[in-house]
């Protein structure tokens, strides 16, 4: 096995753990986890999730050491690592990240940033593609009858010498308008992180530290946006690129876009001089940094967003439509007050969909595919043998007894689904991570439910859920369990329809459901179950 440096570099762990310190205050509420300790001589793995930990698992057998950062019942897109998290991964001999954007980056800089040098570093979602796993393009829900509006970074830096661990820093500068504009998050369980705020200017002395943010690169990420008074506002970013915590920024640029906020977007266009103008109104837009061209641009997707084509626009083109339709009531709660008062009004284009939400252009939940996991288990069986070759041939043995279990599971899903008549074969969820399983086993995915996450959801949003229920005659929706706390609407209307309300497992376990092979034929039962009449 690998042998074990002296553990003085812990410094180390401190370099992208700025979220800790609050868990660090509050350690009563932190759960313990479980702990790799240089004592003991087999092999230490840690991977991202439980799930990839289970894999591991199953695949190492006695001879690994495996502990997942990412405790189960918790959403892998949102958790933020612990220094007991972090102190794992320095004594770790290999680590198994999905990657593709799933894990909170916050996760992968850890990951990535305290792992010793000597110990091997594997994304299985990419490499597994060699292993035969099909991946297929992110595609989001489209329902939204106004324009999408994120941010983006283009391009993987390469010649900058990025990594995943790397990130792009957009900063808003400026704004100009009548009212103030603010760019902001949702999360899963309605708290809110504000990114954008020009109500109280742009502060250059702190490099605009408290109106930055952040994502990895070749990333997109999801905001509502706000605006308080009617008319034509301009808001100027500028991106950097930090290849790693160390290194000085590199400038990609600067750029203002134009906003028509309850007003002509035509004539705003006119007002602010653009010739030409393309206008944003319906579809999926990012304000993006391109990290090969050094500039901000505007990448747009009139059809939606990941599986169409996109065009690229100078920002000094585009004019994003904010129409009057956007006009809503702040609501009540503490995290909506620097909106205004409950009750005021405001313009705004919500995020599309609920909780925080980086991703790339690949669906990352390949899991959701039986014959991918297979694939997840061979990648990890010579991971395995690469990091201690005198297991090869436990490692191998392991692997070839669980890919057998994993082909009758994966027989036993695409049996128990194909029970459903086929005209009932719609899933409809809170979460877009079954891409994988509606391709791979003959489901349509009806939707996921994505409420505007700034104001409650409005009579619109239950009507058009309702509409989708009654017109495909759906016996059932489906919640997954770490999500039942912004699972409202869902729940209401399907108590209002007089149907079922099911249980659907996505990207981690839970007390009752504790393995892969479990939770795939939990899915599958509950899917049959709740679909046949």
């Amino acid at each position: 096995m690998t042998a074990r440096a002296d553990m003085v570099g812990v410094v180390r762990l401190f370099a992208t753990l700025g979220a800790v310190a609050a868990c660090l205050l509050a350690l009563a509420g932190c759960s313990a986890k479980p702990m790799i300790t240089a004592r003991d001589e087999r092999l230490h793995v840690v991977t991202t999730t439980g799930i990839l930990r289970d894999l591991v698992q199953h695949v190492g057998g006695d001879r690994v050491d495996a502990v997942s950062l990412i405790p189960d019942n918790a959403d892998p897109h949102s958790y933020e690592p612990t220094l007991r998290d972090a102190r794992n991964v320095v004594y770790a001999d290999v680590a198994f990240s999905n990657y593709a954007m799933l894990e909170e980056h916050s996760v992968i800089k850890t990951l990535d940033a305290n792992l010793r040098a000597d110990a091997v570093n594997v994304s299985l979602a990419e490499e597994a593609v060699k292993y035969a796993a099909e991946i297929i393009p992110l595609v989001e829900d489209v329902t939204l009858d106004t324009v999408w509006l994120g941010l983006r970074a283009e391009g993987a830096g390469a010649r900058y010498g990025a990594t995943r661990a790397s990130e792009v820093q957009l900063s808003a500068t400026a704004a100009t308008g009548p009212g103030a504009i603010y760019g902001y998050l949702t999360g899963s369980f309605g708290n809110t992180d504000i990114y954008f705020d020009s109500s109280n200017g742009f502060d250059v002395a702190t490099g605009y530290r408290n109106d930055t943010m952040s994502l990895p690169a070749d990333a997109h990420t999801h905001l509502s946006w706000a605006f308080t008074k009617p008319g034509v506002y301009t808001l100027t970013l500028q991106a950097k690129l930090r290849v790693d915590a160390t290194s000085k920024p590199i400038p990609l640029g600067s750029a203002t876009y134009t906003f028509a906020v309850g007003v002509n977007p035509a004539r705003a266009a006119a007002e602010a001089g653009i010739k030409d103008p393309v206008i944003l109104n319906q579809g999926h837009a990012d304000l993006a940094a391109n990290l090969d061209a050094g500039k901000l641009e505007v990448r747009y997707d009139p059809g939606g967003g990941g599986e169409h084509s996109q065009r690229t626009y100078p920002a000094d083109r585009v004019v994003v439509d904010v129409p009057a339709k956007g006009l809503e009531q702040i609501p009540a709660g503490l995290q909506y007050r620097f909106l205004g008062r409950a009750g005021d009004e405001i313009y705004q284009l919500p995020q599309a969909v609920l909780g925080k939400h980086v991703h790339g252009e690949i669906d990352p939940h390949l899991w959701q595919n039986v014959r991918n996991g297979i694939a997840y288990v061979q990648l990890i069986r010579d991971t395995l043998i690469r990091a201690d070759s005198e297991g090869a041939r436990e490692y191998t043995a392991n692997a070839n007894a669980y890919v057998h279990e994993l082909e009758t599971t994966d027989a036993y899903v695409r049996d128990t689904i194909a029970q459903i008549p086929e005209q009932d074969r719609y899933l409809v969820t809170t979460h877009d991570a079954f891409g994988y399983l509606a391709h791979a086993y003959g489901l349509n995915i009806a939707g996921f439910v994505t409420p505007n996450p700034a104001v409650e959801p409005s009579l619109s949003d239950r009507r058009k859920l309702t509409a989708t229920i009654r017109s495909l005659a759906v016996p059932a929706v489906f919640l997954e369990p770490n999500l039942a706390a912004r699972s409202s609407t869902l729940a209401d209307v399907a108590a209002d329809q007089g149907i079922q309300v099911c249980p659907i497992y996505g990207d981690t376990f839970s007390d009752t459901v504790t393995s892969y092979t479990q939770m795939m034929r939990f899915n599958a039962d509950s899917l049959r179950d709740c679909l046949t009449h």
